[in-house]
């Protein structure tokens, strides 16, 4: 485990190197662009805007409840599935540097994660929009949304780290995430509300999920819902057992990563 510590703590060290790789990453995809990384902005709105007329419409939902919660819902989920996507290719898409630069590997992992967040960020200015147009006020509540999300990358992180190292000896294994991804955004409550679910599928749908309790660290401060301590509990938990199992199993596979490249 000494190596996989030494390797995440030297690259938590040069954290410089992460952060100007995201950012040239977000720069470069919108080079020459007037509007810039802003796109990312329109488009997360125009499929709000789609999603919440036609989602909004079937489950019969009151649009100024249902709308600022698929707000939410869709920019937290989108920094998850396209951070768990990514990262199963992130050692893939490094290879040159990985095998001509002495850098630790966790940097990459950094990196990618640094990304999303910049596009996460660029995606909350969407939420007070809607939160105006529609009379919504979170209160003071909403800042326990930055613990939230620091929790959420940090259990992010350690999924991104297996996965990325799976993925690099086991390249099928991408579709393989990329489809269940595809799945538990139905399964998980994004796109509908928790009160449309039969009581009794409460508990089995919503609390054996653990993406559910993901998305409510960060969800449920801003649209200013109560404190659900469950949730809570879970994170903490997901994000202290993941990183010792995570410890474990880069330690044992880190050196083998450019040989698989």
């Amino acid at each position: 485990m000494d190596d996989a510590v030494s390797d995440i703590v030297s690259a938590l060290r040069k954290y410089h190197l992460a952060g100007t790789f995201g950012w040239q990453d977000v720069a470069q995809r919108y080079r020459r662009s007037k509007i810039g990384a802003f796109w990312l902005s329109i488009n997360m709105a125009v499929l709000i805007g789609a999603l919440g007329v036609i989602f909004g419409t079937l489950f019969r939902s009151p649009m100024n409840e249902f709308l600022p919660y698929l707000c939410v819902s869709l920019i937290v989920w989108g920094v998850i599935s396209t951070s768990l996507s990514e990262g199963c290719t992130t050692f893939i898409a490094a290879e040159g540097i990985i095998l001509q630069v002495r850098m630790p590997l966790f940097t990459h992992i950094m990196r990618v994660l640094w990304r999303n967040a910049i596009i996460f960020a660029h995606n909350l200015v969407i939420v007070p929009i809607v939160f105006l147009v529609f009379g919504k006020m979170p209160g003071w509540g909403v800042f326990l949304a930055v613990p939230g999300f620091v929790l959420l990358a940090l259990n992010l992180l350690w999924m991104m780290l297996i996965l990325s190292t799976v993925c690099a000896r086991f390249r099928d294994m991408t579709m393989v995430v990329q489809n269940i991804l595809q799945v538990l955004v139905y399964a998980t409550p994004v796109m509908w509300m928790p009160s449309t679910l039969p009581s009794h599928l409460t508990n089995v749908v919503l609390y054996f999920n653990p993406f559910y309790h993901l998305m409510t660290v960060v969800r449920a401060p801003i649209l200013g819902q109560p404190l659900d301590l469950i949730s809570w509990a879970v994170v903490v938990t997901m994000a202290i057992v993941g990183w010792l199992i995570a410890l474990s199993f880069f330690s044992r596979y880190r050196r083998r990563v450019p040989y698989w490249l």
